[in-house]
């Protein structure tokens, strides 16, 4: 008779690389505290990696040893996961944008669901809620804009708008523009003006 342990990993062996596993998806194996307690096990073992509260990951075995999947990889899973929406914080946004030159030290993302924190092999990944005018267009080049301007702060928007608007091209800044309304109004006001020249 298969062990539970083996039955979960004969489980995970069949899913796409970085897709997670939660533990109330396995409870046709067993009892909860019985699942729980072998995916304890496993992670133990090293061959599965805790990505959060009840969701896990295969980790990733290639010619030089095993590996974790990466953090993006990672995050993409428990947000589809719990069914959050998630997104870069406002300085990784401005990093990715050329706003600034400043990288961020910590892995921090935006989200709808709660605060928390969670590792990921050795790095510590943070989930800050935030207000969900900073995760519209979570996914688009709009809304990591908006996350970006809103880091940068009313002093530094203008000039950032500008370099954005060559950058973004018209149908990206025309997203941005769309969601003015919805931005806070030192924020709103700043696109609008930016729009109109």
């Amino acid at each position: 008779m298969q062990g539970l342990a083996d039955q979960i990993m004969e489980r995970a062996s069949t899913l796409a690389e970085g897709a997670p596993i939660a533990a109330k998806s396995l409870l046709h194996l067993g009892t909860r505290a019985a699942v729980d307690q072998a995916l304890s096990r496993l992670v133990r073992r090293g061959r599965l990696i805790r990505a959060g509260r009840g969701v896990y990951m295969c980790s990733l075995e290639s010619r030089f040893g095993s590996r974790t999947p990466s953090v993006e990889t990672v995050v993409r899973a428990v947000s589809e996961q719990r069914g959050e929406v998630v997104a870069s914080n406002g300085a990784a946004a401005a990093n990715a944008l050329g706003l600034t030159t400043q990288a961020p030290i910590r892995m921090v993302y935006l989200t709808n669901g709660r605060s928390r924190t969670f590792s990921v092999g050795k790095q510590t990944v943070e989930f800050q809620h935030a207000p969900a005018w900073q995760l519209l267009l979570a996914d688009r080049p709009a809304g990591e804009a908006a996350r970006a301007l809103a880091w940068l702060g009313p002093d530094k928007a203008g000039m950032a708008l500008e370099t954005l608007k060559r950058k973004l091209g018209p149908s990206a800044f025309g997203e941005l523009v769309s969601i003015g309304p919805r931005l806070p109004t030192w924020l709103a006001r700043a696109v609008s003006q930016a729009a109109q020249v």
